[in-house]
């Protein structure tokens, strides 16, 4: 559990990170599309930290 926490929290702020960008990239102002593209990342992370966490144990 501490492992996928801890890479979630890494997975989650790198694509949320890249949603923002991509979004100020595509020129889209105001907070609402920010918001939605870093909530986006966060939830992506999450399948993400846990496939990484799996493959990391099996090691």
């Amino acid at each position: 559990m501490r492992l996928f926490l801890l890479i979630y929290t890494l997975a989650s702020t790198a694509l949320a990170g890249i949603g923002i960008t991509a979004v100020l990239a595509a020129g889209m102002d105001g907070w609402q599309p920010i918001v939605i593209a870093a909530a986006i990342g966060a939830v992506a992370g999450l399948p993400a930290a846990w496939v990484s966490a799996n493959k990391i144990r099996e090691l």
